[in-house]
């Protein structure tokens, strides 16, 4: 999927500068690396948040047309207001065609319900990933990674090195070398059965019952005796 972003340069930075361009309805951010100067920008606020909407687009290259021009970025950072969610500044890390660069993207796990440590052994999928941090370059980033669990047994876990990586694009982590780095990505494990135990000599619902009963039995005899020596 290509996105294309159209931008506005603004000369204007601060914070009440900031403020004010989202009162008219845009998004602060800036445009930075390549070994060029930073600059400073607006983004259309509808636009920005129907993009969102699309997983890719946190991952992928994308066209920010600014003055007619097009630049290739991606987006780095962004920055949301903790309570209402809104956006409050985004940053885009300009990208050469030559030059490998490091972006995280998300794993796609595929047939967890077909498991057999799921389907047959009742098992629980423990997640200990959702995204993994791949170097490559811009044109080789892809959409996600697909993580396959046809053949996940019960405390067999996947990982790193089990992944099938598209053509051109490395792990991060893979790159140290040390069996540390190799880590688990998912496993599944035994669901625990909890058994209530009955306590020893402890009294049936029907005995209680009939003990109470007998008891208010009792009880209304002896106010009854009671009542009649009185008279007496």
């Amino acid at each position: 999927m290509d996105f294309v972003i159209n931008a506005e340069k603004r000369d204007r930075k601060g914070t009440s500068s900031s403020r004010n361009i989202r009162r008219e309805g845009f998004v602060p951010g800036i445009i930075y690396g390549a070994g060029k100067k930073e600059q400073t920008i607006s983004l259309q606020k509808h636009e920005i948040a129907k993009s969102l909407e699309q997983d890719a687009f946190y991952s992928q290259v994308l066209d920010i047309s600014l003055d007619g021009k097009k630049e290739q970025v991606i987006l780095r950072d962004i920055q949301r207001h903790p309570a209402k969610r809104e956006i409050l500044h985004m940053d885009f890390q300009r990208v050469k065609a030559d030059q490998k660069i490091n972006v995280t993207i998300p794993l796609n796990f595929v047939n967890e319900d077909v498991a057999p440590g799921v389907k047959v052994d009742g098992g629980i999928i423990s997640h200990l990933m959702t995204e993994i941090e791949i170097i490559c370059l811009p044109a080789d980033i892809p959409e996600n990674i697909t993580v396959d669990l046809i053949d996940l047994q019960i405390d067999q876990p996947i990982h790193l090195s089990e992944l099938k990586l598209p053509n051109g694009v490395e792990i991060t982590q893979m790159q140290h070398g040390d069996e540390e780095s190799d880590a688990a990505i998912v496993v599944i494990h035994k669901a625990k059965v909890v058994v209530e135990e009955e306590v020893e000599g402890a009294p049936e619902a029907s005995e209680v019952a009939s003990d109470q009963k007998n008891d208010e039995n009792k009880d209304a005899d002896n106010d009854s005796e009671k009542a009649s020596k009185d008279k007496e």
